[in-house]
This record gives structure tokens, sequence and C-alpha cells, in this order.
């Protein structure tokens, strides 16, 4: 037998070196389906100020994209790339900017790495079988450099956020060397919740639905010191979506503090290539003048300032509706225990746990028959935060037939009437009546004296 000449040898023969097999790599799992993250990490010293880069598979106008995400120190840069213009850019990345590469597939979790003699090298382990019922991995989530395997136990460990981003440590949750400040941990657990919450929500609602390229506008009522906000627009920016976020809030320093922060991170209007932006405004939910909606968020807002929000919310035609109730007071001082119920609701305590569940379980019925699907749950445990309860309401796609409507309408009714409820605030708002009439003013008034 004789050695096969040079152009008799298979064109598989062909050597290819090792950030090539990568790339092919790369090119299978998107040609196939089984892409789902890939980090480039370790970058070299050309660009001090840059971190990581982040990809995720994302659906443009009916076409697949990978919207990548350069993370630097302060802010972070998004393209939205078709597939094989981002295959390239992560080839120039490789060649250029990076010292490992990280792709997971659905069966294979493939590292390629630099030595310190210069010397690529690809490592390529298998995916555990994720187990019923466990969670999803976060986008951002990423193996240790040096790990080969990622469990379904890794992955549901994993927050909605990494501790890296860096809004956290313009805030104060997280330090200069990204670790989480212990006196944030609780806010820190609420601000993943949150951001659980609405991406669940989000892919629930008609904006899943929506072109990703189309902003998405958001309005947070009471946004405080912008931890929620911050990471809302994160969060959209993350999947491949154009925030428009406005966060208000009452205090003007601390509207001062947010814009600040917001541009140091190339946040602010203006800053951004995708033209999406974070913005604060210095207000009140009853004076900050009406606008298109998307997502309308109210955490903590007091008593019927809620209301206001949810009829803000109603009116914008928001897609989302995502409120955090804070100070049941509407209702109580108007409510009279039922003969039956008499012994258990003399204790005053009992009194107003039963007029907080009435308020927001009429604001639920009244948001039902406003043409959204309305849920009441707990947000995150007690031993977290006092003000652990939530709002949910996602728009439906179809109108609710009108039986269905009048028939929540006169449950609302029945609930008022058992209890002696002359009037609730977003029920007065839905029917074009002031919120808060006189009359309920001085019977609230009458309480407080009591």
């Amino acid at each position: 037998m004789h050695s096969p000449t040079a152009e008799s040898r298979p064109a598989a023969a062909v050597s290819l070196t090792e950030p090539q097999k990568f790339i092919v790599r790369l090119r299978q799992s998107l040609a196939d389906g089984s892409f789902q993250r890939l980090v480039l990490g370790r970058p070299h010293d050309a660009e001090p100020s840059l971190e990581k880069l982040l990809a995720r598979r994302v659906l443009l106008r009916g076409v697949e994209h990978l919207s990548m995400v350069w993370r630097h120190r302060t802010k972070d840069i998004t393209k939205n790339l078709p597939l094989d213009e981002a295959v390239e850019e992560v080839a120039r990345g490789v060649a250029q900017q990076f010292h490992h590469a990280h792709l997971v597939t659905r069966g294979h979790d493939i590292q390629l790495m630099m030595s310190r003699k210069g010397q690529w090298g690809l490592r390529i382990g298998k995916v555990a079988a994720p187990a019923a019922g466990a969670g999803a991995a976060s986008d951002e989530g990423v193996a240790d450099e040096g790990a080969t395997t990622v469990t379904a136990h890794d992955r549901a460990k994993r927050h909605a956020l990494s501790l890296d981003t860096p809004f956290l440590a313009e805030l104060g949750v997280t330090d200069a060397q990204q670790r989480l400040v212990p006196a944030m941990a609780r806010k820190w657990r609420q601000i993943n919740k949150f951001v659980e919450v609405l991406e669940h929500a989000i892919a629930q609602s008609p904006l899943a639905q929506r072109d990703a390229a189309q902003p998405v506008r958001v309005l947070d009522f009471g946004a405080g010191k912008g931890y929620l906000t911050f990471a809302v627009h994160h969060m959209l920016r993350g999947a491949g979506r154009v925030p428009e976020v406005i966060g208000v809030e009452l205090r003007p320093d601390l509207t001062t503090l947010c814009n600040d922060a917001a541009a140091r991170l190339g946040m602010a209007p203006g800053q951004s290539e995708d033209g999406g932006s974070l913005h604060f405004a210095t207000g009140d939910v009853r004076s900050f003048a009406a606008r298109p909606i998307d997502i309308m968020i109210a955490l903590h807002a007091c008593d019927t300032a809620t209301d206001v929000a949810m009829h803000r919310g109603v009116l914008a035609g928001a897609a989302i509706i995502l409120c955090s109730p804070c100070c049941h007071k509407e209702l109580r001082p108007q409510m009279k225990a039922p003969p039956l119920l008499q012994p258990m609701l003399r204790h005053g305590i009992h009194m107003t746990e039963q007029a907080e569940m009435l308020t927001d379980t009429l604001r639920a019925l009244l948001l039902q028959a406003s043409g959204y699907d309305a849920q009441v749950f707990e947000f995150i445990s007690p031993e977290h935060t006092s003000k652990n309860k939530m709002v949910l309401a996602v728009r439906r796609a179809q109108p609710l037939p009108e039986s269905q409507r009048q028939a929540l309408l006169a449950q609302v009714q029945a609930l008022k009437a058992h209890y002696g409820v002359a009037h609730q605030a977003l029920e007065a708002l839905l029917a074009g009546a002031p919120a808060e009439p006189a009359g309920i003013l001085a019977a609230m008034a009458r309480e407080a004296q009591a």
C-alpha cells in the first residue's frame, strides 16, 4: 500500500487550531439550536476597562441575532448582530481581545483558554441533564474558568443578576472588588426576586411578541435610590430590548443621585447607541404627566397612591402593572364587621389585616375587569421586608367577554356591601370620580382621632 498524495487526502484531515475548533463549535450550536450562552473573559491589557463579552440569542424582526454586551467597569455597550456577523465578532475577540472563551450548549460545556506559555487549550465537557423542575441558568451565569461541567444544581443557585453588574457598585450594593456589602444582603435578594418576577411577567405579556427593536417604556413611581429602576433597565438591555426607563421620586436629592449614576454608567438619554435610556424625574404619582407606558411599577406607594398608579397604568394601556402596596388606610375606617365575624374582627390587628386583604382583593378584581390577568402573592419572604405583598397584572391578548366583566364587578360590589365599604379609590378612578372624596377623608380623620 502507498500513502495518499496531498491531493487525495480528505479535507477533514486539514488541521485546525484550537480557536478555530471553538468557532466551529459555536457555528454548529447556532445552526442546530443548541446554543445557550457565550462569555469571553480575561481581556488583554490593551483596553483596561473592558471586563468581558456576554452573548445571548435573540429574535429581531423575525431574524436570529446574538445580543452582545461588552461589559466595562463603568458601562455596558450592547450590539445586536446577525449570527454570521456575530460569529466573526467572536472570532476577532478571541484573536485580539480575550484569553478565555466559554460556550455552553445544551449538551456541552466548551472552554478555550490561553495558558501562561501563550498556548491555546480547548476543553470540552458534558453538561449534566437538568433535574425535573430545576430552574434555567441565568444568561449571565458563568462557570469558573477551571470547571468543565455545569450542573443543574449550579444553575438553580444562580441569581438573576451577577455581582459584577456595574450599577450595583454605583449604588453601594457591592464594593470596589464586586463583593456583596453585608448590609445590602436583603436588598440584593429583593432586587433579584423582582427581576425574576418581571422577566416571567414579560414572557406572559403582549411584550413577548413585540419586535425587540421597539422601545419598552417603563415608569417606576417611588423609585427611591433606584435599585430596582436600574435593575429593570439592565434586565431589558440584557434581553436585547431597547429600554426607555423613567424613575419618579419625590425627593430631589435622590433624583440627582440616580441621574448622576446613570450618566457615569452611560445610561442617560443620548448616551446609548441603541437609543435606550434611564432618567429620573422629581415628582409625585398624582401630578406626573400621563404618557404611554408598557410597564408600570409602583413599589411601596402609600395607601391610595397605589390605586392612582394602577389607574395610570390602565389608562396608558400598560402591558404589565406591578405594585407592592403599602399603608392600607382607605378602607379601614369605613369597614363594619359582619355579625358572624364580629368576634374575630373586634381585635384591631385582625380588622387591619382584613382591611389589607380586602383592599388588594378589590384591586385585583378591578384590574381583571379592566382587561388584565391579576394575582396577589408574596413578593419576598417577610424576614427580608415587612412590605412583602405584590399585585401583578398582565394585560390579556383578547378582551374579556362582557358577561365575565360584569361578574367581576358584581363581586366587587358584593364584597363592599359585606363590609359596609362605600368607596374604593381604584374603582372611583376607573369610573372618572375623585380617588379621595371629602366624605371619605373626613371619616379617615375621625378614625385617626378615635
